[in-house]
């Protein structure tokens, strides 16, 4: 790994250069990387950390300032219980994995001695520019590494410090192994992005991990090909059938788990039957726990007839805008689903909580509470998102969780 500050074109051409070499790379020898790479974080985390906290102080003060929200900065702490351990723990997982090249997955005879196969490869160069979030380094160079693809990594300014130090420490380990210095880059240039968007000679696709804006501004200025999803507005539906005790464990790991990731959930659809039977021990779980609960007129109505008085004068009433934003913070949204009179089947409440999801949702990861598998399969198949889980917590969606190793 190496640390650059040359021209964007320069960058990616050595980049492409590398990544030629390294594609052919043994994996015995990625693997190694890998190795190398954990036991160098393992021995920098003190420095590291002590970057981190640089980033954090100048953090601290730019959120108190409004120059900097307080999911962004939750993001940027290294040192939250678990999060350095799980980098590290990523990194092993990742190179344990079985190696993804070269594996046949079409063989056909096309004709006497003629065979036709598809077989896995590198995809080349990947220009990945992310936000604030300093493991992402790691996470996105294993990656890299074992897939036997080239990299070029452009950070965000909040995490300066911490790029920096981890950087130095992989960029230590991988000058002893095999793998090109040149095939995993850390730009430090500001006010590059333009530039490397340009050179689509040499990078073959882009990978923005941030805000929507960053996103949209990647998609609007560039050829290449774009790999990113920005928001993560999750919805949970709670059916009548579903049981009391497993919703109220699921709601709260869902909401409060870690409020600033894009997989907590943000809007929760109550069935009206459940409004009385579910949604009362849900409300007081999460108002014990300091969430806000911002409510349509039913639901609000509902945990006004069954909540302590206490309990019932922390509800707020919801706007129009509450179903389509991502909070990242203890805030949750709460709709009835309220079929028409006259036509309350379950049917007809199941097809309006789908029809909201798939307007109001960012596609990431939505989520159905039943007892009943006719219903479940019926949401996953409607649903119109990456991930449709079924009692289970949103917070699932997650490379590690998933056994990819990161994310």
């Amino acid at each position: 790994m190496s640390l650059t500050d040359s021209s964007p074109a320069q960058i990616a051409k050595a980049a492409s250069a590398a990544s030629k070499r390294f594609a052919i790379l043994p994996s015995q020898d990625r693997n190694g990387a890998l190795t190398a790479m954990h036991k160098s974080l393992t021995q920098a985390k003190e420095n590291i950390l002590a970057a981190n906290a640089r980033d954090l102080e100048l953090a601290s003060k730019a959120a108190t300032d409004g120059r900097l929200s307080q999911s962004v900065l939750k993001r940027l702490d290294l040192g939250r219980p678990g999060k350095w351990d799980d980098m590290l723990q990523g990194i092993l997982d990742v190179r344990d994995l079985q190696d993804p090249l070269g594996k046949i997955t079409l063989r056909t005879l096309l004709d006497d001695g003629m065979i036709l196969e598809r077989v896995t490869c590198p995809i080349g160069v990947l220009l990945i520019i992310f936000e604030a979030r300093p493991e992402v380094i790691a996470n996105i160079a294993a990656l890299a590494i074992k897939s036997g693809n080239a990299a070029i990594l452009k950070g965000g300014k909040e995490s300066t410090a911490s790029f920096l130090a981890i950087s130095t420490a992989i960029s230590s380990a991988l000058t002893a192994t095999a793998v090109p210095n040149a095939s995993i880059q850390l730009v430090t240039t500001r006010d590059v992005i333009a530039s490397l968007l340009e050179c689509d000679d040499h990078i073959d696709l882009v990978i923005p991990r941030g805000s929507n804006d960053l996103v949209r501004y990647v998609k609007a200025n560039t050829r290449i090909p774009v790999l990113g999803h920005a928001d993560g507005l999750c919805s949970i539906y709670i059916h009548p059938d579903a049981d009391p005790r497993t919703s109220v464990r699921i709601l709260v790991d869902s909401k409060l788990g870690y409020p600033a990731a894009c997989n907590s959930v943000e809007t929760l659809l109550v069935h009206q039957a459940a409004l009385t039977t579910h949604l009362p021990a849900i409300a007081s779980a999460l108002l014990g726990k300091g969430c806000s609960l911002r409510c349509d007129s039913a639901s609000k109505t509902a945990l006004e007839g069954s909540l302590p008085a206490e309990k019932a004068a922390l509800l707020q009433d919801a706007v129009d805008e509450d179903y389509d934003t991502e909070f990242l913070s203890p805030i949750l949204a709460i709709k009835a689903v309220i079929p028409p009179p006259r036509n309350d089947s379950e049917d007809l409440a199941l097809n309006l909580a789908i029809a909201h999801i798939n307007s109001h949702s960012s596609h990431h990861t939505d989520a159905i509470l039943t007892s009943s598998e006719v219903v479940a399969k019926r949401f996953q198949a409607s649903v119109d998102s990456a991930c449709v889980f079924w009692n289970t917590s949103t917070r699932m969606s997650d490379g590690m969780r998933f056994g990819f190793g990161t994310e």
